[in-house]
């Protein structure tokens, strides 16, 4: 079990777990899922972990796009917004990257879910590790994160 899948389990939300077998030799962890789950690119969300003014914070972006740099940095009133580093991201989540979950982090960090998430009744996310995803409201994982939504992909 997951700290993602105890964090669900301890706040009563209601959840769907799934699990797929990864093929260690796909990075593009995001389209397996989603081509694995047969759901639907806009619907499934990959976890991303930017570094802003020596802080970090995570977005919550579609796997069809990519994480808006500038109108991140924007969101979270920084100048500028970079990828974070695989190690930072490691460290600080307590996840390895392709299965870094927005719920269960080590550390608590700012969270910005792409208002496209609100398109959805629920919406699929990484359960914290590779090969299993999470399904739940957008609402639901906003209030457990204490996340916000904005416009955040392209």
């Amino acid at each position: 079990m997951t700290p993602a899948i105890q964090a669900l389990e301890k706040s009563k939300i209601p959840f769907v777990l799934h699990e797929y077998d990864h093929d260690p030799t796909i990075r593009a962890y995001g389209e397996e899922a989603a081509q694995k789950l047969g759901v639907a690119q806009e619907q499934l969300f990959k976890t991303l972990v930017v570094s802003t003014d020596g802080s970090l914070a995570v977005g919550v972006v579609p796997v069809s796009g990519q994480l808006n740099l500038k109108a991140m940095a924007k969101a979270l009133g920084t100048k500028k917004a970079e990828m974070a580093e695989k190690k930072q991201v490691e460290r600080s989540t307590g996840y390895l990257t392709g299965g870094v979950s927005p719920l269960g982090q080590k550390k608590r960090l700012p969270t910005l879910i792409d208002a496209s998430a609100l398109d959805f009744d629920t919406i699929f996310v990484s359960a914290g590790r590779r090969g299993l995803q999470i399904s739940l409201s957008p609402r639901d994982l906003a209030g457990l994160t204490r996340a916000t939504f904005h416009q955040i992909s392209k």
